[in-house]
């Protein structure tokens, strides 16, 4: 289950600290309480994971000037101010200056756990936002995310290090579900514009004259267009395919001018086209080219192998410290389901399956083998035997099995002996055979 989040109580009355502190604290919050403003920014920073609470009559640092440091240090931090009746005045210019709320003596305990509740939640919104902004600015991070040793997985991780240093444009295209957007910030991340700016937009998320707008300008808002606000980073079109053809030749115009190599660096993604065409029959034949330079077509899930039981396991073990409750143990048969499926959704369609597996074990009802013929019927069969030897079946199975118990233990190298009933030697066989290292799960 998540965490509760912190409740920072500031307060020159002790009384006045104690029984905010006891209140929140039996609503669930983690309380802590300083006596001064001057004490709590000592222990306060910018990634604070909580709320701060504090009384606006304080000797010393007053809860106005705090707020002002507070919101000087972390604008997106919630503040509650408590407030006497002849400080409403203040309390509402404090409002304007950034506080989240106020409160005004004597107050409704309820009143304090309900703006406390609503405080956290922005919080954790706020935390969260700024959490995925940092990972897909680091090309480490996003380079793990792409999980799978299958050679087409490797072969992808290549590509990417390779084009990202490069600045052609690049044309991602790919089923459904198998991680493009993830794919165009790793790009970014790991090549020399990393630092600049990452621009995204949908085409097919506007109307025309919106998406002209927003791209080329003039807004009625006075932004930027997207082109001049991308200048020197990258510009990442989604749903390419949904360009008109007007807004092509505009774009392809905003090309050209760049010359090379290109000022502004553009990803182009595709994510739907018809089964029996190419994104050269949808986009215009010189836009293509442009952008079509270098390429990078993803890879479904039903060709990555093994990977699909690497990437269950991972993300059941995600929701089931998520939702505070065990993994469900996918069994031989079950390992065999999930190498068989079609996976008409891909990578999108198993983190969906394995969030409802979680839920089912936590349950204790259900099997992995309803839930993937409840996810593809609308798709016609949910499973399928060609293509794939029993050998292939049997190696998946093996290796995820050790994988399993390796991180179970923590790399315990004789506990896994011991619970899978191998000898020190063929374990370590197996493992030198399925790429697991040890290091990896100590």
């Amino acid at each position: 289950m998540a965490r509760a989040m912190k409740v920072a109580i500031v307060d020159d009355e002790a009384d006045m600290r104690q029984s905010i502190s006891q209140w929140l604290a039996l609503s669930g919050f983690d309380t802590e309480t300083y006596a001064s403003a001057e004490e709590a920014l000592k222990g306060l920073n910018a990634d604070f994971p909580g709320v701060v609470v504090s009384d606006i009559k304080m000797p010393g640092m007053d809860g106005m000037t705090f707020l002002k440091k507070l919101m000087s240090m972390d604008s997106g931090l919630p503040v509650i101010l408590i407030t006497g009746h002849g400080d409403v005045p203040m309390a509402v210019e404090a409002m304007r200056v950034g506080a989240f709320d106020f409160l005004e003596k004597p107050f409704n305990p309820d009143r304090m756990t309900e703006l406390a509740k609503r405080a956290t939640q922005q919080r954790r919104l706020t935390l969260d936002n700024r959490a995925l902004r940092r990972e897909l600015s680091d090309g480490t991070v996003l380079m793990k995310k792409l999980i799978g040793s299958s050679p087409v997985m490797e072969r992808l991780r290549e590509d990417i290090l390779d084009l990202g240093q490069a600045d052609s444009h690049v044309l991602i295209d790919g089923e459904t579900g198998t991680g493009k957007t993830l794919v165009a910030h790793a790009l970014h991340a790991v090549g020399a514009r990393a630092g600049r700016k990452f621009v995204t937009i949908s085409c097919a998320a506007w109307s025309e004259d919106q998406l002209s707008a927003k791209l080329f300008g003039p807004n009625d808002d006075g932004s930027l267009p997207l082109v001049e606000e991308a200048r020197g980073g990258t510009l990442c079109l989604e749903d390419i395919e949904s360009l008109s053809h007007p807004l092509q030749s505009r774009l392809l115009t905003v090309i050209n001018e760049q010359g090379t190599p290109p000022e502004t660096r553009i990803i182009a993604i595709c994510n739907e086209h018809a089964p029996d065409t190419t994104l050269e029959n949808v986009l215009r034949s010189d836009l293509y080219y442009r952008l079509g330079a270098m390429t990078i077509v993803l890879p479904p899930l039903r060709m990555r192998g093994e990977d699909i039981l690497t990437l269950f396991t991972r993300m059941s073990e995600q929701f089931a410290e998520e939702y505070g409750c065990e993994a469900p143990q996918v069994t031989a048969q079950e390992a065999a389901q999930l190498l068989q499926a079609p996976w008409p959704g891909n990578v999108r369609q198993l983190v969906n399956i394995a969030e409802r597996a979680v839920l089912q074990n936590r349950r204790g009802s259900g099997s992995i083998a309803s839930l993937l013929m409840a996810d593809n019927e609308a798709s016609g069969p949910a499973l399928t035997t060609e293509g794939k030897p029993l050998k292939d079946y049997v190696e998946a199975f093996e290796r995820m099995l050790i994988d399993n118990t390796m991180r179970r233990h923590k790399g315990s190298i004789v506990a896994v002996m011991e619970e899978l009933c191998l000898p020190r030697r063929t374990l370590n066989e197996k493992m030198a055979k399925y790429g697991l290292s040890r290091a990896d799960y100590v």
